[in-house]
Parts: C-alpha cells; structure tokens; sequence
C-alpha cells in the first residue's frame, strides 16, 4: 500500500502547513475589495446622474450603503437617493445645533467616550432617563441625528462602526416610546447603515420585553446578529471581552466617566 507524505496528513512541528488556504483567502478578499470598489463606482455613476449632489458623498458611505444592500447595486442606488433627499428635508442646514434639541439633551441620556478592543467609539444609552412625554417625536428623531452624526465625526481614522451599551435600569411604562424606538431605528437603518457594530443590551426589567416585542419584527437581519441581551451576573465579563478595562466606563467597574454626548 503506497505511503502518503507527511505535508499531507501529518503536523510539522506540530503545525500544519496553510501557505494555501492563507493566499486563497486573501486572493478571495482581494476578488471581494475588487468587486466592491467596482460596483461603488458604478453605484456612484448611476446615482450622479439622478442627484448630482452624490459627489459630495465618499466612497466609504457608498460602500455602506451597498453592503448594506447585500451589495445590490440597484437597491444601494435607491437607498442612495433616499438618503440625499432625507438629508436635504431633515438637515437642511446640514447639521443639527444642540439648541434644538435642548429638551432631550437635558435628560442626560446619551453619552460617549473610550473604545473597544477593535477602536470602535462606546457609546452608552440610559433607555429609563428618556421621557417620551418631555420631548416630540419630532425632536427626538433630531436628536437622534444629532447624536449619529457626533458619534460619526469622532471615529478614528479607519473605523466605521461604534459599540452601544443600551442600559434600561429602571425603565418603565413612563419611558415607553414605541414610535421613538422605531424612528430611530429607521434613521440608523436607512441613514446610517453599516455604523453599528454591537449592541450590548443591560439591565433588562422583564416589562421592557413588550416594547421590545413591537419592535423587534422592523430590525433587520443584519442588525439583530449585532444586538445581544447581557444577564446582570456576566455583564462585566461580557463587556470585558470587547472592552478593555481602561476604556469600560466606570458605572461597570472600568475606569472612564461618561462624557454627555453634546460635550464629545
């Protein structure tokens, strides 16, 4: 019976050898980056003819935006579109002044500072200091804004994404806000796709699952992998392992305060 060289089945070293499999995986993700900056310019092309204001918008949103779509290059040309309209009748001064959202500001609800393990911005929302009947619908979806665009323009160089810690200590039926809930999660899944990278959810009361049940059904696929429900016994562990100690807020056990989001 013929023999079989060791490179084949057997460690070397106690290693196995996979110079192969390494160069077909980053062949195959050069193929991927390829695609996808060509289908960006071609979303790009497609979408400038429509909306000529697409030009201000960077390649990387562009990517976003597609991949977002599954890279669809018709359905990311449409969300595109979406987008700049949005943008235009939301935003037309093309940003949002703390002074128009004075009344959620002052909740003190929102806050960011530190990064995780892969340098992506904390941010940390309290779900029970947010008073529905404090603020409008409209004012609130503002806000919204107003707190992803900050969160967005404090990225390190290369990162996209941001980490949220939703903590819902103390959240009852006077902080319900089933139509807020699903705005916002329409702002972030519509205006700013592809930003979240996990969503820590803390501090659970077993009512919250209500409203959480209205809105569950409207989070994509995508962002449902991203959301995972922490029991108070492993929270500290759990947030461990994406955050250093140094970069944890301290209300977890690290060692930064929070810093309100309108002084980020």
């Amino acid at each position: 019976m013929g023999s079989v060289s060791q490179d084949q089945t057997e460690p070397v070293n106690g290693q196995h050898h996979h110079s192969f499999d390494s160069d077909s995986k980053l062949d195959l993700e050069n193929s991927e980056c390829e695609i996808e900056g060509r289908k960006v310019g071609i979303m790009r092309a497609l979408v400038q003819t429509q909306d000529p204001s697409a030009k201000e918008v960077d390649d990387l949103m562009i990517r976003r935006l597609l991949r977002a779509r599954d890279l669809d290059i018709e359905k990311g040309s449409t969300l595109l579109l979406k987008y700049l309209n949005w943008r235009r009748e939301f935003v037309p001064n093309g940003s949002i002044s703390a002074s128009e959202i004075s009344s959620d500001l002052a909740q003190d609800k929102l806050f960011m500072q530190g990064v995780d393990k892969m340098g992506r911005p904390i941010v940390v929302g309290f779900g029970g200091r947010h008073k529905p009947s404090k603020t409008s619908l409209e004012d609130f979806k503002r806000f919204v804004v107003y707190s992803l665009d900050k969160i967005c323009a404090r990225m390190p160089r290369g990162q996209e994404k941001f980490l949220c810690i939703g903590d819902f200590e103390g959240w009852g039926y006077t902080n319900s806000d089933v139509r807020g809930y699903l705005a916002a999660l329409s702002i972030l899944q519509d205006c700013y796709p592809e930003r979240l990278g996990k969503l820590f959810v803390v501090h659970v009361p077993y009512i919250f699952m209500t409203a959480w049940k209205a809105v569950y059904p409207f989070i994509d696929k995508k962002t449902k992998r991203k959301i995972i429900f922490v029991e108070n016994k492993e929270l500290r562990q759990t947030l461990l392992a994406d955050i250093d100690e140094s970069q944890l807020p301290e209300m977890y056990g690290g060692r930064l305060p929070l810093v309100p989001i309108q002084d980020c």
